[in-house]
């Protein structure tokens, strides 16, 4: 007889009672999805994982700890069978089927009553894909088509631009160190929905190329001792946009609160009752150093990192970093926008204390194709610079991790 294809349906879980049968690795990568739809869930099993365990410590799931016995899945509403005693998921999923109760079995899915579709989510959708057709059900084939109908919904590409939704006001969104592909899945999400991007030279430049011709793309590069788009300028643009009812998307380089200037435009749109939504991003201070090769902590050599801004010289009476101090901390010394003043700053960390052969690593382009890493020393890391012609962006690293694990990137000596 021809196999008819499963009729999907979405149960609606909420307070009925639930079993589960076996307490090993299929229970506990299906039961955090039974919790999150408010299943009143019974675990039936002599042993568990330490997660499941940790499940039932947390009260989420009753659970006993006995083998299966005749009688185990009245009044429920639904069964997971995943013992590892195939007699006994077949006396389960014979009285799953007495009971007319939908019974899922992970040894022997023919003789289930029901499958378990791969699953996603984004946004308020569920996406639950079965395959049924004549090669067969392929879990790899199935969780594949999963995630590219998750993914072309988180990144917009799968709706229809006037079907979009638009949520006017502004999103402050952290675009990662460079790497489109290192941006957050809500912040590819936001920029899909955008009317207006007001854009960072920093930002993933990339990302702007996907977008729709009608979306309105605003320059705000912020080039070192070049052109750049006065603070006040960029936070009155969003104000101008937001009021028009539009969705703008504020896309900078990195986290919009490290050293990105974020929570002054996050003000600037509360005074004037704007709605804003804050997107953290991969800050460069740590993804960068580890696209090279280097850790900022690593067990016995530094159980601490510090990050700065170098935009301002140590003798600078504008500096707000306690430059002494820092020598003496042991850890790691992570400096953005420091290329330019990294000589002043070596002299200092040597004259209160800091040896001057610690070594420095310079991550140039990181995250991108451009990406470059030059090692020196406090000593020489000023003459090192001005020889390698090191430019911004790049990010410092001082301390014993520079010289920590395999490079990634081609190294450049002292």
């Amino acid at each position: 007889m021809a196999e008819h294809p499963a009729y999907p349906v979405g149960l609606r879980l909420a307070g009925r009672r639930v079993v589960v049968l076996g307490g090993g690795q299929v229970a506990q990568r299906r039961l955090p999805a039974l919790i999150a739809a408010g299943a009143d869930i019974h675990l039936v099993s002599p042993r568990a994982t330490p997660s499941v365990e940790a499940m039932a410590d947390a009260g989420e799931i009753a659970w006993t700890r006995r083998p299966y016995e005749d009688g185990d899945l009245a009044d429920a509403w639904y069964a997971l069978i995943a013992t590892s005693d195939h007699r006994a998921n077949t006396a389960a999923s014979a009285e799953a089927e007495r009971h007319r109760v939908w019974c899922v079995r992970s040894d022997d899915a023919d003789a289930a009553t029901a499958w378990t579709p791969a699953t996603g989510h984004s946004e308020g959708v569920t996406v639950a894909v079965l395959t049924t057709d004549a090669r067969g059900r392929d879990p790899r084939r199935t969780a594949a088509i999963r995630d590219a109908v998750v993914e072309g919904l988180r990144d917009g590409t799968l709706v229809a631009p006037h079907h979009r939704t638009r949520t006017p006001g502004v999103a402050l969104v952290g675009g990662g160190p460079g790497d489109p592909d290192l941006i957050t899945v809500r912040g590819r999400r936001l920029l899909a929905e955008a009317d207006v991007v007001i854009a960072d030279r920093l930002g993933p430049r990339d990302l702007l190329a996907e977008l729709p011709p009608h979306v309105e793309v605003i320059d705000a590069a912020k080039i070192p001792y070049g052109r750049y788009m006065a603070q006040e300028a960029i936070n009155n643009a969003l104000i101008e946009h937001a009021k028009l009812g539009k969705s703008v998307v504020r896309l900078k380089g990195g986290d919009p609160f490290v050293f990105g200037r974020g929570m002054e435009e996050a003000q600037a749109l509360a005074e004037e009752g704007i709605a804003c939504t804050v997107v953290p991003g991969i800050s460069s201070s740590i993804s960068v150093p580890g696209a090279a090769g280097i850790p900022v902590t690593h067990r016995g050599v530094a159980h601490e990192f510090t990050v700065v801004s170098g935009h301002v010289a140590p003798d600078d009476e504008r500096s707000l970093v306690d430059w002494p101090s820092l020598a003496k901390l042991t850890g790691t010394l992570v400096i953005l926008m420091g290329v330019d003043k990294i000589g002043r700053i070596a002299e200092t960390l040597v004259a209160h204390g800091k040896p001057a052969d610690t070594p420095v690593a310079l991550v140039q382009e990181g995250t991108t194709a451009a990406q470059r890493r030059v090692d020196a020393t406090l000593a020489t890391v000023a003459e090192t610079v001005r020889e390698q012609d090191v430019k911004p962006p790049a990010v410092i690293v001082v301390g014993e991790v520079v010289n920590v694990g395999v490079q990634s990137s081609p190294k450049t000596s002292e």
